[in-house]
């Protein structure tokens, strides 16, 4: 039997799994009248912008096919081929990320009403329902991936036996990437105006609580967390497990003197495969135990898909590479020398996820010193608290980026540059467990959102905050898995790069020197791109918040019957603002990921966008790490506050809090995270256009 065969059917199983634990959460009791209309006004204020945000991507995305036509029709022989796969690969990559962030989302805003439902009868109930809505979006997203990439190379080496059927999938790649930093940009910029006009308002000036029905941005703001935290991180994992796998079987076909499909190209697709079944497995673990811990029941979800994933790839690399012929790959700088060295790799790409994972929570927690330094701090007013923030935000890099280092270090004393790749395929073992943790946040939130606005009893009320709680540091986890698996993907892109130059060029190996102002050149640019990224969209932010904010006050002001319960606000002029800010504001940044390394590349050369390639890395990395986990520290630091401590809701304290955590929102949700694809966005096109550059490119020189 052609065991490549099993890799799509695993992605299938996981899509029947996500679909069976839908209608589970489907029949779920809804509430009364008053919960559903709430309910409903969220969902199809989500529906709506997805709709239209698509729709603006779709202008983008026929545009980038046309061009990848026209090229690919110029073209002959094999090089022509290779780009219309591209291009088809690109559009199927960009129409499979965006079902993968719209599924999640699709369950989640029918998700939220249940759990306020289900939280009537306590916790361990509506901590499972709140799960499974999270866990449709994980498998679903893990499930499309891993069905596009292994369907795609299925069909290229194995249906159509094409003479080279690897590189056709960085077009999957691209497309993937492209959309979620759309989704990812236009979901932040909409979430975050929201949220940032609805607290500034509503608790600082008018003093009502979160999630007040009176708070005309209240809607808005709910609606949000859906395209934003749903939406826009299914998007974006579903393109870091596809740039990553797509990055490992790339290499393994890169590498010098292999040049065929072997074991290595196949290996990154078992894994993923297996990687899966465990996400399945493990969704079963997640139950609350006698201690009502609801992060430790999360948890374990995580250290079970973990745990079976390190079983099951140490049984597949032992069949995979027992008789493999290693002697085509001696002559590689720590080249494996047997089956184990591939499976230490893949032991460390696990272990990494577990160090972010509790590295970020630690910064992000109520229950540790980070965020209360930040609440403590807040009592001397909002300038202490900025100052706090910012200092954990930047703090928070070090350790993880020894994790990182340490890793590399040891994947690639293990098996080279191959085994940095399989280091970084192992981190997507967990990929379904942690979308579900992320889309819990969301759903659990809306549920607060909705108990609150329904006037649903104190003790559902508690409830759903508590969960809650959690979920905002579920989020917090969520970013910075996100971001190292980002990390250890755009290295094996760039090792990518390298090998696709030296075919190109054909004229030995090709370096990067320090001493070469060329390199420089891009190195620069390269490292600046993060930084003026995120200062477009938090601009862009604070744009469409200073909108939502004169808006409230509008209606505040000229609608005296809201305050007082006498007059139903226009929640209906709030989304429409942020839906346009967000459509108009997310087009320049998505084009600068584009246009940036095409510029840099056809002015000054291949070596300048490599150089680009490792700024961009490097640089981004590091402002990722400091905005997601700054911004989730802000936010938990208002959050600890509000639970009692430090004076309180209404303190002095917890007005500096809220802004704080106005300043961290655009941080955590909309800035830091798009980085992750604005790196693999400009790795993916690199790797497309390498060899045209290589030929063409250096106009300036």
């Amino acid at each position: 039997m052609d065991l490549l065969i099993l890799t799509p059917l695993a992605a299938i199983i996981a899509l029947i799994a996500a679909y069976i634990l839908a209608r589970g959460v489907l029949k779920s009791p809804t509430g009364d009248e008053t919960m559903n209309g709430i309910a409903d006004a969220i969902r199809e204020g989500a529906g709506a912008y997805m709709n239209r945000q698509y729709k603006t991507i779709t202008y983008v995305a026929i545009a980038i096919i046309v061009v990848f036509a026209i090229i690919s029709l110029l073209q002959e022989g094999q090089a022509a081929t290779t780009w219309w796969w591209t291009t088809i690969g690109f559009a199927v990559g960009a129409l499979f990320s965006a079902f993968s962030g719209y599924a999640g989302m699709t369950i989640a805003v029918r998700a939220n009403v249940r759990v306020a439902e289900a939280a009537k009868s306590g916790l361990p109930g509506a901590l499972k329902l709140a799960f499974n809505g999270g866990a449709v979006s994980g498998l679903a997203v893990a499930g499309l991936a891993l069905l596009g990439v292994a369907g795609f190379f299925y069909l290229f080496n194995n249906i159509l036996g094409l003479a080279d059927p690897v590189n056709p999938l960085v077009g999957f790649a691209f497309g993937s990437c492209l959309v979620s930093l759309f989704a990812r940009v236009g979901g932040g910029i909409y979430t975050k105006a929201a949220d940032v006009g609805a607290d500034l308002v509503g608790k600082v000036e008018a003093g009502i609580p979160e999630d007040d029905p009176r708070n005309p941005a209240v809607i808005a703001d709910n609606v949000g967390d859906n395209v934003g935290d749903c939406a826009g991180m299914g998007a974006d994992l579903f393109e870091t497990y596809a740039v990553t796998a797509i990055g490992a079987i790339l290499l393994g076909y890169l590498l010098p003197d292999v040049a065929a499909v072997t074991e290595l190209v196949t290996y990154p697709l078992y894994l993923g495969a297996f990687a899966i079944l465990a996400s399945i497995v493990s969704v079963f673990f997640v139950r609350m135990g006698k201690d009502g811990n609801i992060m430790k029941a999360l948890y374990k979800g995580m250290y079970a898909s973990a745990a079976i994933s390190i079983a099951g790839f140490a049984y597949i690399t032992y069949l995979v590479f027992a008789d493999f012929d290693y002697s085509i790959i001696a002559h590689l700088s720590n080249a494996p020398t047997g089956w184990l060295d591939l499976f230490y790799a893949t032991v460390v790409g696990i272990f990494v996820v577990i160090g972010l994972v509790l590295v970020t929570e630690y910064y992000t927690s109520t229950k540790y010193s980070p965020v209360k330094k930040i609440a403590k701090s807040s009592e001397t007013g909002a300038a202490t608290n900025i100052i706090s923030g910012l200092a954990v935000g930047l703090e928070s890099t070090f350790v993880p980026t020894l994790i990182m280092v340490f890793a590399l270090f040891l994947s690639y004393m293990f098996a080279g540059l191959y085994g940095i790749a399989v280091a970084a395929v192992a981190m997507l073992s967990v990929t379904g467990i942690i979308i579900a943790m992320d889309t819990y946040g969301p759903i659990t939130d809306n549920a607060g959102g909705i108990a609150e606005m329904s006037n649903l009893p104190e003790e559902v009320r508690n409830n759903t905050d508590a969960l809650d709680a959690v979920g905002n540091t579920t989020k917090a986890v969520t970013k910075g898995y996100a971001i190292g698996s980002a990390a250890l993907a755009a290295l094996v892109l760039f090792a990518d790069y390298i090998f696709n130059l030296e075919k190109a060029m054909g004229d030995g190996s090709v370096t990067f020197l320090l001493n070469d102002p060329i390199v420089l050149v891009g190195l620069f640019i390269g490292a600046m791109l993060p930084f003026l990224f995120a200062s477009f969209l938090m601009e862009s932010v604070g744009r469409a918040a200073g909108a939502v904010i004169e808006e409230v006050r509008r209606q505040f002001r000229e609608m005296p019957g809201i305050m007082k319960g006498e007059q139903k606000p226009e929640y209906g002029a709030c989304v429409d603002i942020v839906t346009k800010s967000a459509l108009k504001e997310m087009v320049i940044p998505g084009l600068m990921a584009v246009f940036a390394p095409l510029i840099v590349g056809f002015l000054w050369g291949p070596l300048a966008l490599g150089g680009l390639l490792i700024g961009v890395i490097a640089s981004g990395l590091m402002v990722a790490l400091m905005m997601s986990n700054g911004g989730g520290a802000w936010d938990n630091a208002k959050k600890y506050i509000e639970d009692g401590n430090h004076g309180g809701k209404n303190s002095e304290a917890h007005a500096a809090s809220v802004v704080g955590d106005t300043v961290g929102d655009p941080y955590k949700d909309t800035a830091g995270p798009s980085i992750n694809p604005l790196i693999k966005v400009i790795n993916t096109v690199a790797l497309i256009f390498a060899t045209l550059i290589a030929s063409v490119g250096g106009i300036l020189l």
